[in-house]
């Protein structure tokens, strides 16, 4: 069951309900997002049955959801969302371009990537400080020294910052730099880190887990949103397959689906999906032609030197390109992009 706040309800209105809840033995789980507070209820439905919800002040509907993910599911808000980063707007009415080094390596190389990026339409900076990586011998990121980089990088270039956290323990220090958390495939399902994320306060990225159905992915992101944010993104970045001509499947009909389930954003990583750079542009047209609310893409000035994904970041032609499909793709699906948005306002 879930209750829906109205807009002028007052935060003396929502502990009156997870008390009275609380005094009939159930739970309740305060979510908040841009435009409304929700409250999910768990417990034996039949024990709030009796209990007046519609009836207490600053209440706007009360709705027994069947779907185990509640709180993101569109039974619970049918209107997509749309999450805010640094005024930076995910959602149904615009394509976002995410894009900048997989890893941060140097201020300089930074920098020069966020430059690229920005010139190419991105209007959010993407970079890793923490790289959980395959290998215990890869690079696995600079730490704090990477987020004080891409704070420097947001200071010079405008770009509100979005990086992985990969620890529970470090979600609080991660959320100190960055304007957007991710949590990668890795931690899709790392639920105590979800938990640490939802709390935080900060708009959160979710990865697709390599090996995840489209519903394990929405469970994930129930435990944010359970712990108090709405503010999610979803990212199909592609699945583990029998395939291996690509680095993993772009799972397309993935962001449809999830739409349709959910009233989160979805975006796409064609990156890390295709996993070469010939791949990134066909693959970020087809994202944008099913409905894809953004994209992330990698970014790197001389990626053959680069210390993490080099093959896959976009250089030169690549960029002049995806600038013309950042531009030119979107309202051929009633999109506008999120810079010319930002722009007009």
């Amino acid at each position: 069951m879930v209750i829906v706040m109205g807009p002028d309800a007052t935060q003396g209105d929502v502990q009156a309900i997870v008390e009275i809840i609380g005094t009939a033995g159930g739970d309740a789980f305060v979510s908040r997002g841009v435009s409304r507070t929700i409250i999910g209820l768990v417990g034996d439905v039949a024990q709030f049955s009796a209990l007046d919800l519609r009836g207490m002040r600053g209440v706007a509907d009360v709705m027994r959801v069947t779907a185990p993910y509640k709180l993101v599911s569109r039974d619970n808000h049918p209107e997509r969302s749309t999450v805010r980063v640094g005024g930076v707007p995910i959602g149904p009415g615009t394509v976002t371009l995410i894009a900048g080094p997989c890893a941060v390596e140097t201020p300089q190389q930074t920098l020069e990537a966020a430059e690229m990026a920005k010139a190419a339409g991105a209007t959010l900076l993407r970079g890793g400080a923490y790289k959980p990586r395959t290998s215990p011998y890869a690079f696995q990121g600079l730490g704090e020294a990477g987020l004080r980089i891409l704070a420097d990088v947001r200071e010079q270039t405008g770009l509100p910052v979005v990086t992985e956290v990969v620890d529970a323990h470090d979600v609080e220090l991660v959320a100190s730099y960055a304007d957007m958390l991710q949590v990668g495939t890795r931690n899709a399902q790392n639920f105590a880190l979800l938990q640490a994320v939802g709390g935080i306060g900060k708009p959160v990225m979710l990865k697709r887990g390599m090996n995840a159905t489209i519903e394990e992915w929405l469970m994930a992101a129930e435990y944010i949103a359970q712990r108090g944010n709405l503010d999610i993104v979803l990212c199909e970045r592609g699945i583990r397959t029998f395939e291996t001509a690509t680095r993993n499947t772009l799972d397309v009909s993935a962001v449809p689906v999830a739409q349709r389930l959910s009233h989160l954003p979805v975006i796409v990583d064609p990156s890390h999906s295709g996993g070469r750079r010939d791949l990134v542009l066909p693959l970020t047209r087809a994202a944008i032609a099913v409905g894809a609310d953004g994209v992330i893409i990698d970014v790197h000035p001389n990626p053959e030197q680069a210390l993490c994904d080099g093959p896959q970041a976009l250089v030169d032609d690549d960029l002049r390109e995806l600038a013309r499909v950042m531009r030119d793709f979107p309202p051929l699906v009633g999109k506008n992009p999120a810079g010319d948005v930002l722009a007009s306002a």
